[in-house]
């Protein structure tokens, strides 16, 4: 339901009847076995319901369901869960470029996925994470070294993610990659990878986040028609979605739409995302 849900906070309601029914079992004194199993759970869906918070720009309820969820999956004991609940903790300061923030939850992460299982990319998509915040703190050779690390999930075997609170299985690091050179501020670098990535971008959100980071590029090169071009599309996606995450990518985009605002469609553009984020 939730990757399918044109607005990601429609599933929300749900997500809290399960919860309290879980809840309420884990008040019920289960046995050692069943209270495992209860965490379990619970970890899967607290990590679920950070995501939509996550979405909806509620940064403060998004943390607080990633730290239970993390509490939880410790308590049942599940080294991938756990580490899994870290990394997206840890995404929520990436997310608001508090990098220096993100690496000791993500660092700790990476040593918690030691203990999980090998077969998982767990590790993978912690380093993944791990490159973005490398070139957050503007380290590009610590950055290509983790995304270098992240890549080698190409070499697993069978089924290397569960599709809920672990989907890594390599297919955004192009993306992931070209947000990094972008970041660097490296659009020679960037714009193959974001290239490559808006190819396979399967979804709304991906497509629209691929696109505001080649907008973003457009404009370290100064090239007006492809900041527009793609702005105009990322602002088209938000209005569909209703997606805080794009409307966030669309706030990343304004600074570096300062040095062109003696253009008029540049000022245009940067009115039309006012609107949009203040709605």
């Amino acid at each position: 339901m939730y990757a399918f849900a044109p607005s990601k906070s429609d599933v929300m309601p749900l997500v809290r009847r399960q919860l309290s029914v879980l809840v309420e079992c884990l008040r019920g004194s289960p046995g050692p076995s069943a209270r495992q199993h209860l965490c379990t759970l619970a970890a899967d869906l607290f990590q679920l319901a950070g995501e939509i918070s996550f979405d909806a720009d509620n940064y403060t309820v998004a943390a607080h369901c990633y730290h239970q969820a993390a509490q939880a999956g410790k308590d049942a004991g599940a080294h991938d869960l756990w580490a899994c609940a870290l990394t997206r903790h840890a995404y929520l300061s990436v997310y608001e470029k508090r990098f220096a923030d993100a690496a000791p939850l993500l660092n700790l992460a990476a040593t918690i996925a030691t203990r999980g299982d090998s077969e998982l990319s767990t590790r993978h998509w912690v380093a993944a994470v791990q490159g973005e915040t490398f070139a957050g703190l503007g380290d590009l050779d610590a950055c290509c070294r983790a995304l270098d690390s992240a890549e080698e999930v190409a070499g697993l075997t069978g089924t290397v993610h569960n599709g809920g609170w672990l989907r890594f299985n390599g297919a955004r690091l192009p993306e992931e990659r070209g947000t990094c050179y972008v970041t660097l501020g490296r659009p020679d670098l960037a714009e193959a990878a974001l290239a490559e990535a808006l190819d396979h971008a399967t979804s709304v959100r991906r497509r629209a986040g691929v696109l505001a980071d080649l907008a973003v590029v457009g404009a370290q090169r100064g090239d007006l028609d492809q900041v527009i071009t793609h702005a105009d599309a990322v602002l088209k996606h938000a209005h569909e979605t209703r997606s805080g995450m794009i409307a966030r990518k669309l706030l990343d985009l304004r600074p570096h739409l300062r040095p062109l605002r003696t253009d008029l469609r540049v000022r245009e553009l940067d009115a039309r995302i006012t609107t949009l984020t203040a709605a």
